[in-house]
């Protein structure tokens, strides 16, 4: 564990140096943001009442799905995260029950890192130089109470189409391999196979079938795992969805296709496009039932600050 640590810890504080070798290849014309120089909301310019009302149109048999693992203190996660709960007796066990009708009652502190689980990461998240989305500073949203620019409760509520591409389909595998990178030639056939266009407004999502190792083996679902490359990264930002996820922890293949860019596929999407990463996505049940498309529907816990938060989407067909 802490041998993984050290890894995770090396490869974020190489993304400096690496994003400003990047600045000198005149790389850094990723902002402003094609929505606009003040814009903070991204891809999800791409939502939209028209989209919503075609996504809904896709629930057929009413059947909804929990895209969210639960999150606990065994849930797998980059160290130092953890999670710990403290469950309080208000009164039960107390002796003393509340009024006529002897109300008795728990209550309960979570103790945790919100990159924790199922999770969607914001834009203040990871950046390039210390530069986030549409070039602002690190040092102009930074605050030890929590970021002032692009916490996650400014996250739009999402209800649109969503799209699921079953990698472990196309390459024949129940389980990839861990440092497979698909792009755009393997994301349009797979689309092609499924039977789906991916269209603006869309949530994409990827079946790997990483998801069985989160059990059997925590530490190796975090270390490595097959996953998005930065070409298709690109790719879909291009498409103008509005987020990108998967059944693995940090949607990118790792080891990363260029060692000396780690996280670049999250540069890519986060900090240049404006487009949210979801990350440990519970994608099996809809890979049982052959889902290619559905209504995916998204309100985020809303805490102040926060750069990252632990959701639990929902699908419905």
């Amino acid at each position: 564990m802490r041998a993984l640590g050290l890894i995770l810890a090396g490869a974020i504080l190489a993304v400096p140096a690496l994003a400003q070798d990047a600045k000198k290849q005149g790389e850094k014309n990723w902002y402003p943001s094609k929505y606009g120089a003040e814009d903070t909301k991204g891809a999800m310019n791409n939502l939209s009442p028209a989209g919503t009302i075609e996504a809904a149109k896709l629930v057929k048999t009413g059947k909804t799905y929990a895209l969210g693992v639960v999150t606990g203190p065994t849930t797998p996660a980059y160290p130092p995260r953890s999670y710990s709960a403290t469950i309080l007796q208000s009164n039960d066990g107390q002796g003393g029950a509340m009024g006529a009708n002897k109300v008795t009652a728990h209550d309960d502190i979570i103790h945790s890192w919100v990159g924790i689980g199922t999770q969607i990461d914001g834009f203040a998240h990871l950046g390039i130089d210390h530069h986030y989305y549409n070039g602002v500073k690190g040092n102009e949203l930074y605050s030890p109470a929590g970021v002032t620019q692009y916490g996650t409760e400014t996250i739009l509520p999402t209800a649109t189409r969503g799209v699921l591409l079953d990698m472990t389909k196309y390459y024949g595998k129940a389980v990839l391999d861990p440092g497979t990178a698909f792009n755009r030639a393997e994301i349009d056939a797979a689309a092609k196979a499924a039977g789906v266009t991916i269209r603006k407004g869309d949530v994409v999502l990827f079946h790997t079938g990483w998801m069985t190792k989160s059990a059997s083996d925590p530490q190796g679902y975090i270390a490595q795992q097959p996953g998005l490359g930065v070409e298709g990264a690109e790719y879909l930002a291009s498409l103008d969805v509005v987020m990108i996820g998967a059944d693995t922890a940090a949607l990118e293949a790792i080891p990363f296709e260029d060692p000396t860019k780690p996280f670049i596929v999250h540069q890519t999407l986060l900090t240049k496009h404006g487009v949210h990463v979801l990350e440990s996505i519970n994608t099996a049940e809809l890979a049982k039932d052959g889902a290619t498309e559905f209504m995916f529907v998204l309100g985020q816990p809303r805490f102040k600050g926060a750069v990252q938060m632990v959701i639990n989407p929902v699908a419905i067909r």
